[in-house]
């Protein structure tokens, strides 16, 4: 396992990591095209995504325990090339409940959790010591957080990525599949998302949730992403809810699309790290 020679704050005990590596409902276009049976298992320059994140996951200082999250969360590791996950005494698999914000809520639950911990996606396949570095910076001391990428940063490096923007006063940014919960405050965010996630068709869910005044105020750009969330949390009853800014454009490109795939790969054969 490839290790990195950083050394932890002294004193500062290690963070778990919670990879989010279960499959929507229906059927995958990636993971029907690479002939496996989730995405988490799709190869992004010759490996599983799953063994990109877990990798570095892994070697960083910071992080202690990873736990792999999915629906059948141990068969990721029948894979020939994700083996080792079985092996590694750092590797949790837990199996995932119906939907995300419940899954998180019952490990959240457990007797084995402990907080503050680091969430991601098993497709966030550029993950690297970098973006850890800036996430972990600026979440510290956030009750919940998540990362984002400001337009500009992802323009400058690469102008032919095509991601979903939101738009907000002074900024557009797209997420980057990290997140931050910090303490027991965060529950309640993931109480009121799981609410909307049972009832995303209905519109009324949504603004009740965070309220009309914040809806418009985001929707007319009259708020910066910051001042939103975090409003948002206070609304949620989640706490102080931050979002940070990467500014690594690399952080924001996860693995979802063909294009995707394809422009990750030349990134990865630039770094020298496939």
């Amino acid at each position: 396992m490839p290790k990195d020679n950083r050394a932890p704050a002294a004193c500062q005990p290690l963070l778990p990591a919670i990879v989010l590596a279960g499959s929507r409902p229906g059927v995958d276009p990636l993971a029907q095209a690479a002939g496996v049976a989730t995405k988490a298992l799709v190869p992004v320059a010759g490996r599983p995504m799953i063994d990109h994140v877990a990798r570095a996951l892994l070697a960083h200082p910071a992080i202690g325990e990873v736990v792999v999250m999915a629906q059948r969360a141990e068969s990721l590791a029948d894979h020939p090339q994700t083996a080792w996950l079985r092996a590694e005494p750092r590797i949790r698999f837990v199996d995932s409940g119906s939907g995300i914000s419940q899954s998180l809520l019952d490990w959240m639950a457990g007797e084995d959790a402990r907080l503050p911990a680091l969430v991601t996606t098993a497709d966030n396949v550029l993950l690297d010591g970098a973006i850890l570095d800036a996430f972990l910076a600026g979440a510290q001391g956030a009750d919940v957080a998540a990362a984002m990428v400001e337009r500009a940063v992802l323009v400058r490096a690469y102008p032919q990525s095509r991601r979903t923007w939101l738009k907000f006063r002074g900024g557009a940014w797209s997420g980057a599949n990290l997140f931050w919960l910090g303490s027991e405050r965060a529950a309640n965010a993931l109480r009121k998302w799981r609410e909307i996630e049972q009832d995303r068709k209905k519109g009324w869910k949504i603004v009740s949730a965070f309220g009309p005044l914040l809806l418009l105020g985001a929707g007319l750009r009259l708020l910066s992403v910051h001042r939103a969330i975090a409003a948002a949390g206070r609304r949620l009853g989640a706490g102080e809810a931050r979002i940070v800014p990467l500014p690594v454009a690399e952080a924001c490109i996860d693995a979802d699309k063909p294009d995707d795939i394809a422009l990750i790969e030349r990134i990865i054969a630039a770094r020298g790290t496939a």
